[in-house]
């Protein structure tokens, strides 16, 4: 008992000397630290020295602020990055085009493309691709569908859409913003060694990504900052507020400004981030052959994941004598086993299974190596999932693991490595996992970073439907478009009616624009009229009338207002008059001659008693002397005193309302085509005068393949539809017998489909 509490006293003095050398040694660090400028966050250079620190922290190169866990010295202005002592890297953002709903000739070209543009690559320029989903505050997402509301009787149907739209927004995950990215770097001396080669990889690059179709932009200083930020702040909530006079200012460095407020590695399958929950993983390539879809359904998912690919290019001639080597390992294996068949006594062909394969697959792969365009590549690719909470999160990796299995593959976590693995997914080109997949070039390629191009603008954008896809609204604004004008195109029943009718609705709830409708079909009426629009009914029995000789003298100062309304009157004498051959010269001479003369005293006074009316042109005509001008007057004399006069009047309709349809159906099939080609001229007059008051007017078009299906008024409507952009008009047309549209020779000057689009421009 004695010598035991010996034992205790001898050990407590022991500990009572040991405090005493802290205290002192404590001491001399506080004087040392006294004389020593320290920078906030420990993150200017030139503060406390490395061997202090280790003195203080322990271990020279471990991380005391979560900023010096973020792996790079410094950020420049123009976006060139400078990792460490050697490595400088730079960003490209790149847009999606539609890959998984193309044909199988298109997928081919675009793989084919982004083989060529991995090959690029070489062994000097190491390569990130980053593709983040991240969410964002979705109330951004709810303000930019939100139909402001005005004092009209109108309200309730704008709550109505708005519900509709919000409903719809709940179906999407218009909350996640899906980004991609490609990180290059390079090894250089100083910065104003590399950034000069940087410059050239970054235009080579964008190149590479036009020939694909891939719109392409490089990041910015501050932008690279937004990305990072971005992903240290998962939940989208938090902005980045810097500006480069802050460094000067405040002495805070730019991973003052975007780190997150903590960072927590001690578990080894899981970190912290903030409040939130992280875990990085890597994926385990077990497949033999792997499908296009295995990234596509990774950014698929409805969670925040970011997936990264550093890949590195091995040079070609390192490469082939490797699988050479290799290929000489293999021989001698087989050769070692040949002899110890004949040592036992059995056929020296029967060889293991796995070094016939192998052997088949290095001979394979030395072939590609050697006569094919194919490159060898170490390929990594990493996969960190975020959460709020702990549980969210392992669901979220339970579902990206599920997807990996589908593929043949493992999502193996990177167990103690969790700092490295999510620092590595950060898009500054620097890869701290040494685990790496040696793949070639089409293997590599595989993983199509291309999945369906997303249309959503913000501001006074429409709704146009559901990505097929993706399941994200399409809001799109068509006056930002390089063209506006668009058709829809479908079989009966496909909704082509519907969605027009939506649209209306949305640009008349939405803007001031004027909208115009021409009706073959009497449907849009129901619509009008509850919207309070005016309502034309053109028929042989009614009375309504449009007046085709309407002109507006205030037409342009640059033009003059005849010229276009005389080819729409040759347009119609040719609709009326013309046979197969059309008008001849001298009666296109009569008539343009007759046109100047019957608009001359309006356009001297222009009041609307004087505006002349069809039968004013047919009695001009009966005066001329040549007997081709009495051919012309009577082919229309039937449209003037007969039973087809519905356009010899002057028109006695409001067609200056906001909103007009044109009901053309009790028409007959001669007259609907001559009263969809007058409609197309007085929506013409109506966009002379709002182009004064910069006011766009949307006209909508059913049937247009009537107007296509002649060749005189096809010219015509080509010429309006060209001449419609220009002057804040938007066109829309819509058929369902796409066959006679297309077999018009003027289509070609009025559709041109976008693939990468997700509407249907038209010329």
């Amino acid at each position: 008992m004695q010598s035991k509490t010996k034992q205790q006293q001898r050990r407590l003095q022991r500990n009572i000397e040991r405090i005493k050398n802290n205290r002192a040694e404590l001491k001399n660090t506080g004087n040392n630290i006294q004389n020593t400028s320290i920078t906030p966050f420990g993150s200017k250079p030139g503060g406390v020295s490395s061997s202090l620190m280790t003195k203080i922290f322990g271990r020279a190169d471990k991380p005391t602020t979560a900023q010096q866990s973020i792996p790079y010295r410094e950020m420049f202005r123009d976006g060139v990055c400078r990792v460490n002592d050697r490595l400088f890297t730079k960003t490209i953002m790149f847009f999606d085009i539609t890959y998984q709903l193309a044909q199988n000739e298109d997928k081919s070209a675009i793989f084919e493309a982004w083989c060529d543009f991995l090959n690029y690559f070489d062994a000097s320029i190491s390569v990130q691709l980053t593709f983040v989903n991240r969410r964002v505050d979705v109330r951004e997402f709810q303000q930019s569908i939100d139909i402001p509301d005005r004092d009209d009787e109108f309200a309730n149907i704008r709550r109505e859409y708005a519900y509709m739209l919000k409903n719809q927004l709940a179906r999407g995950n218009n909350g996640l913003v899906k980004t991609k990215y490609i990180t290059f770097g390079i090894e250089a001396a100083s910065l104003k060694e590399a950034k000069p080669r940087l410059e050239r990889i970054e235009t080579d690059i964008i190149n590479n990504f036009k020939t694909l179709g891939v719109s392409a932009r490089p990041l910015s200083g501050i932008e690279r900052l937004e990305v990072m930020h971005g992903q240290f702040h998962p939940d989208g909530l938090e902005k980045l507020r810097f500006n480069w006079g802050d460094i000067a200012k405040t002495g805070m460095s730019t991973k003052d400004h975007i780190a997150p407020a903590s960072f927590e590695f001690r578990e080894g399958r899981t970190f912290r981030l903030g409040p939130h929950y992280g875990s990085a993983s890597f994926l385990q390539i077990l497949a033999p052959e792997l499908t296009d879809r295995l990234l596509a359904d990774f950014l698929d998912l409805n969670t925040a994941v970011t997936v990264n690919m550093h890949i590195r290019s091995i040079d070609q001639a390192e490469a082939i004598k490797a699988v050479k080597r290799k290929l000489s390992d293999l021989d001698a294996m087989k050769v070692q086993e040949q002899k110890k068949a004949v040592r036992s006594g059995y056929d020296m062909d029967v060889l293991p299974p796995d070094l016939v394969t192998y052997g088949k697959e290095a001979a394979a792969l030395l072939n590609d190596l050697q006569s094919r365009n194919e490159r060898m590549f170490l390929v990594t690719v990493l996969v960190v999932n975020t959460a709020k909470k702990k549980q969210k999160l392992e669901d979220d990796i339970f579902a990206t693991a599920g997807i990996a299995q589908k593929y043949n593959c493992a999502l193996k976590r990177l167990d103690w490595q969790q700092e490295q693995g999510f620092m590595s997914s950060l898009p500054l080109g620097l890869n701290q996992i040494e685990i790496q997949r040696g793949l070639t070039t089409s293997s590599t390629a595989i993983f199509v970073p291309f999945t369906t191009c997303e249309l959503f603008q913000s501001g006074e954008a429409l709704y146009y439907g559901l990505n097929a896809l993706s399941n994200n609204l399409i809001m799109a604004n068509r006056k930002r478009l390089k063209n506006p004008n668009a058709l829809y195109l479908g079989t009966p029943g496909s909704g082509k009616s519907f969605s027009a009718k939506r649209e209306i609705v949305n640009v008349f709830l939405l803007s001031d624009d004027d909208i115009i409708i021409s009706d073959p079909e009497g449907e849009y009426h129901p619509l009008v009229s509850r919207l309070g629009g005016q309502v034309v009914k053109l028929s042989p029995t009614s009375s309504h009338y449009i007046n085709p000789m309407d002109v507006n003298p205030d037409y342009s100062e640059e033009e003059d207002p005849l010229t276009l309304k005389s080819d729409f009157i040759l347009s119609l004498c040719e609709l009326i008059v013309g046979g197969k051959d059309g008008l001849a010269p001298v009666e296109k001479t009569i008539i343009d001659r007759c046109v100047r003369l019957v608009y001359r005293d309006y356009l001297t006074d222009p009041h609307p008693e004087k505006m002349p009316i069809l039968e004013d042109l047919y009695n001009l005509l009966l005066k001329q002397s040549e007997p081709e001008a009495q051919h012309i007057a009577t082919a229309l004399e039937i449209y003037v005193t007969g039973s087809l006069n519905v356009f010899n009047h002057r028109t006695n309709v409001d067609i200056n309302s906001r909103l007009v349809c044109f009901d053309i159906k009790q028409l007959g099939k001669g007259l609907k085509k001559i009263a969809m080609l007058v409609l197309q001229d007085s929506v013409w007059n109506r966009v002379t005068i709002n182009r004064a008051a910069k006011k766009t007017t949307w006209f909508y078009i059913d049937e247009l393949h009537l107007l296509l299906k002649e060749e005189q008024t096809a010219a015509y409507t080509v010429e309006i539809w060209k001449r419609f952009r220009k002057w804040g008009g938007i066109p829309t047309g819509l058929t369902q017998n796409v066959k006679d549209l297309l077999a018009s020779r003027e289509i070609e000057n009025i559709l041109e489909v976008r693939p990468d689009r997700a509407l249907c421009e038209v010329a």
